[in-house]
């Protein structure tokens, strides 16, 4: 009977710990349903607050403190719906009180006709976006877009009026509109060295020359200016185009 005392006090043992972690288990579903049921008094908001408008915060807050019963998800469903809201998490605190922590996005440019883009190409809709530079392509193109719009605002950043519209064609063709009126040709594949030889050149050109209102970079030698209705290829040879629209 010794022999058994060891196994025997083991197996006590083990069933002791089991009921103590299954209690414990039991303890913490109690404290969880007790916080889940309780009446929701509080709303309270943190996170990137800036661009989201207080009254549609207001409404959230309303509408969770109207449903206590409410699964988190069902709460988070609600506050992504919120404008600009990126993402948003939720968590029940003791007592009676819900924390809503948003994430927001930040516009980068306008993507087309009804929508905005952030700088990771994330196409959102949102009010109220103020000013900003227009960005134009394909659908499915807005990272590349985005991208590409960077670079060239870099690019003509020399020329001293930022991009105000930056195209992708439907043939692939990229094409910028400078706040000062001046539009860009600037063609297929890689247009950098192209836009970089036209803004190391513009400071050199003829007074009459600023007056431009096109400018067509696909030459692989040059460029072409254009003038209320003509047209004056820098330098005088005529190289062959590198790219069409």
């Amino acid at each position: 009977m010794s022999a058994h005392a060891p196994l025997g006090r083991r197996i006590v043992h083990a069933l002791a710990g089991a009921i103590a972690v299954g209690g414990l288990a039991w303890g913490a579903w109690v404290g969880y349903d007790t916080v889940a049921t309780q009446p929701i008094e509080r709303v309270v908001f943190s996170g990137e607050l800036d661009r989201l408008a207080q009254p549609e915060l207001d409404a959230l807050a309303q509408a969770v403190r109207a449903a206590p019963s409410a699964p988190l998800e069902a709460i988070r469903a609600s506050a992504r719906r919120v404008p600009w809201v990126r993402d948003a998490a939720v968590r029940r605190a003791f007592p009676g009180t819900v924390e809503i922590t948003f994430d927001a996005y930040e516009a980068l440019a306008r993507w087309n006709e009804a929508f905005l883009v952030s700088r990771a190409g994330e196409v959102f809709v949102a009010p109220d976006a103020g000013e900003l530079p227009r960005l134009r392509g394909p659908e499915g193109k807005a990272l590349e877009v985005v991208a590409e719009y960077v670079a060239a605002a870099a690019v003509f950043a020399p020329l001293g009026a930022p991009i105000a519209e930056f195209r992708l064609s439907p043939r692939g063709a990229w094409h910028a509109t400078l706040a000062s009126g001046l539009a860009i040709a600037l063609g297929r594949g890689d247009w950098r060295p192209r836009a970089e030889r036209f803004v190391a050149a513009w400071p050199r050109l003829a007074p009459e020359a600023k007056g431009t209102v096109y400018a067509d970079l696909r030459y692989s030698g040059g460029f072409a200016l254009r003038r209320a209705a003509t047209l004056t290829l820098t330098p005088a040879t005529s190289p062959g185009r590198g790219s069409t629209p």
